[in-house]
């Protein structure tokens, strides 16, 4: 089986320039954990919902919010995300896909095209979905 087997193709993308208040609003809006930054209709980077409540504030929405709390919302992407990507080709096997996000201890892998566009993203949990799929109808 192959990544595009499994990968969701519907990718939710964001700007470098854009604040984490924006990428707060899609993860609460969204079903969505990971977002793909692009840059000049090119994969610069990704952010998780992990990456966000790493930067954000924990007294958000708390009756001990300051002004200090606000301003971690007003952090651009650029400075949250990462950059070292780790990506997969579309016709790449799956167990290929779980050796890299075992290897690189990262929770998605952008996929890309034979041309290096994007043409989706694999999460552990497509992973699991599949395989929770594949115990069903044995």
């Amino acid at each position: 089986m192959a990544v595009a087997d499994i990968m969701t193709r519907k990718v939710v993308s964001i700007g470098m320039d854009d604040t984490l208040e924006d990428v707060k609003h899609i993860f609460d809006n969204t079903q969505f954990h990971h977002l793909l930054v692009i840059q000049s209709g090119n994969l610069v980077g990704v952010i998780s919902d992990r990456d966000l409540f790493k930067a954000i504030s924990p007294n958000l929405g708390t009756a001990a919010e300051t002004w200090k709390d606000l301003a971690t919302l007003s952090k651009k992407v650029h400075q949250v995300m990462t950059r070292k990507l780790v990506v997969i080709r579309e016709n790449a096997p799956i167990f290929d896909a779980v050796e890299m996000i075992n290897q690189h201890r990262v929770s998605c892998l952008p996929v890309v095209d034979e041309r290096g566009k994007v043409a989706g993203i694999l999460s552990w949990r497509d992973i699991l979905r599949e395989l929770e799929h594949a115990r069903r109808i044995k």
